[in-house]
Formats: structure tokens, C-alpha cells, sequence
């Protein structure tokens, strides 16, 4: 899936981590718990750090480490978009902002704020705690922010064996600011948390493919407000498969097997290869908001 010709996009938007920040864990809930698990998840993050979260403990705000001077991805055009990984980034959120700015209000009347989003490399510190890049990119409820390490795209396919590709990539960001929907619709406060193949866990992440499918639907014609000009080309059948490819290899399943030669659904906290593809088809093929709530839903 590529940017189209003519795309412009403004910089500011992506903040560049200096793995110096400092922030309060606001712990003991499902915001927590969600990034705790991602690093168990992925099969390594830094779980001392996090356990913090889990218990409920808040450390010390501190004060900011450095010179105090944020950097953030600059200004580049669709080209450079399609070539660069960070610019790329920045790209997808502000194809991301423009679609939840004008679909979340008119499918749950809730209004969309921007998650601040953060590009690091090797490790940072966030309100949920210290990450690093074997955590994968994630959501943080606490700073209600967004996190990647673009290393962990080669990651998915030198570790768990996806194919890459450009909308593969922005599915993963669009899963992660998918979290963030779910932060402002009350999603997330609503979560119980917990793991097995029926659990709020799984539902969550679930809902989270989802909705990042509504966007991947949407994004051929949703319109730059900037420049007029739509943000991406329509996908290909390719393309597609890749970004399947991509949530099938994060499944619970798939990681198990490959990890321990077995799979024991009673520790599911994402849902299955084929549920992350089947959710996220059900919101590329024309899916709402309520037809992606997971949480309500019967059956997985």
C-alpha cells in the first residue's frame, strides 16, 4: 500500500525518543496489564520494569532527562514515505487522524484526540513504565501514547516469520492507535484484563485489529484535509495478504508453537492467527465501530 503521488506531509506530528523521558505508572489496570502482557507477548520486553504496573506502584516523575528539546520526524512527500520507515510512520498517523477524526465522532459521538506518538530506538521510559524494543510496539493508556521502534518490522519477519510490506507495517500502527479508540469509547476502563481464549485480553486486541481494518478499508479514499489529495493508492491483493500475513503471525497460537512446540489456550491474551485475520477483515470489508466491539461480542 503506497502513498499517493502528490502526498505531502507535515513533520511535528511523530515525536524521535531519546530513551531519556521519565514518567508516572499508573498501575493495577487494564492499561497496564495491556502493555505488560505485549512484552510477554513478543516473547521478551523488559518485565522488571514493568512489573510496576501490574501491582499498582507509581514511581517518580522526575524531571526530564536532556536538554529538554524535543525532536520530531521532519516534513516529507509521499516518496519519501514509501521509502522511509520513520517518515512512513508519520505518514500512517496522519492518515490515521484524519480518518478517526471524522469517523469516531459520527459512529460513537465521541470526539478524537491525537495520541502523541513516539519513535524510539533501543529503549525509552513512558507512563507505563521502561521499554525496550524486544516490547514491539505498543499503546500506553496512562500517557495515552503510542510507541514504535521501527526495527521491530524486521523483527516480524526475521522472528516470526511475516512477510513485511509496507501496509503490513501500517497495520501495526494502525492496531496500536486502534488501542487508543478504544481508550476514548471507554473500551479499555471497561476490560477486565485476565488471559484464555474468551478473555477481555483477547477481546481488546481483537477489537484493535478490527478497527485497524476499518482504517486499511477506508484509506485509499480518505482525503489529505492539507493537500486535497487522497493519502494512499487502493490496496492489492498482495498487498492485503501481506497485512493478513502480518496479524496471523502475531497470533497467540502461532507464537506458542513456535515458541514451546505446543499451544495452551488458557494462556491466550491475543487471539488466534485466524481471529486477528477474520476481525480484521471484518472491518476492512466495510465494519463499524459496533460491529468491531469485541468485548460484546458472543462468540470470537
Amino acid at each position: 500500500m503506497t502513498f499517493n503521488e502528490g502526498g505531502q506531509f507535515e513533520g511535528g506530528r511523530v515525536r524521535k525518543g531519546s530513551g531519556g523521558r521519565r514518567g508516572a505508572v499508573v498501575g493495577g489496570g487494564i492499561g497496564a496489564i495491556v502493555v505488560a502482557l505485549l512484552a510477554v507477548f513478543l516473547g521478551g520486553g523488559d518485565l522488571g520494569q514493568l512489573t510496576g504496573a501490574l501491582s499498582g506502584a507509581v514511581q517518580d516523575a522526575g524531571a526530564p532527562v536532556g536538554d529538554g528539546q524535543e525532536q520530531y520526524v521532519d516534513a516529507c512527500s509521499a516518496q519519501e514515505a514509501n521509502a522511509d520507515r520513520e517518515c512512513r510512520l508519520s505518514a500512517t498517523v496522519q492518515s490515521l487522524d484524519a480518518y478517526w477524526g471524522r469517523v469516531l465522532p459520527e459512529q460513537a459521538g465521541v470526539s478524537y484526540s491525537l495520541p502523541p506518538v513516539e519513535s524510539f530506538s533501543g529503549s525509552t521510559t513512558t507512563g507505563c513504565g521502561a521499554a525496550s524494543s524486544a516490547t514491539g510496539p505498543f499503546y500506553c493508556p496512562p500517557d495515552r501514547t503510542v510507541y514504535v521502534d521501527v526495527s521491530f518490522f524486521d523483527q516480524l519477519s526475521s522472528q516470526f516469520g511475516a512477510e513485511g510490506g509496507p501496509l503490513a507495517e501500517e497495520y501495526v500502527v494502525a492496531h496500536e492507535v486502534g488501542h487508543h479508540v478504544e481508550q476514548l469509547t471507554g473500551a479499555m476502563d471497561a476490560a477486565r484484563g485476565g488471559s484464555g481464549p474468551e478473555s477481555d485480553s483477547v477481546r481488546i486486541e481483537l477489537m484493535a485489529d478490527c478497527l485497524a481494518g476499518m482504517w486499511a478499508g477506508s484509506a485509499a479514499t480518505e482525503v489529505d484535509p492539507d493537500t486535497g489529495v487522497t493519502f494512499l493508492d487502493p490496496i492489492s491483493q498482495d498487498q492485503l495478504r501481506q497485512a493478513l500475513d502480518a496479524a496471523a503471525a502475531v497470533g497467540d497460537d502461532r507464537i506458542q508453537q513456535q515458541a514451546t512446540g505446543q499451544v495452551d489456550p488458557e494462556g491466550f491474551t491475543h487471539g488466534t492467527s485466524e481471529q486477528r485475520m477474520r476481525w480484521f477483515t471484518a472491518g476492512y470489508e466495510g465494519g463499524t465501530v459496533q460491529d468491531c466491539d469485541a468485548l460484546s461480542a458472543r462468540t470470537l
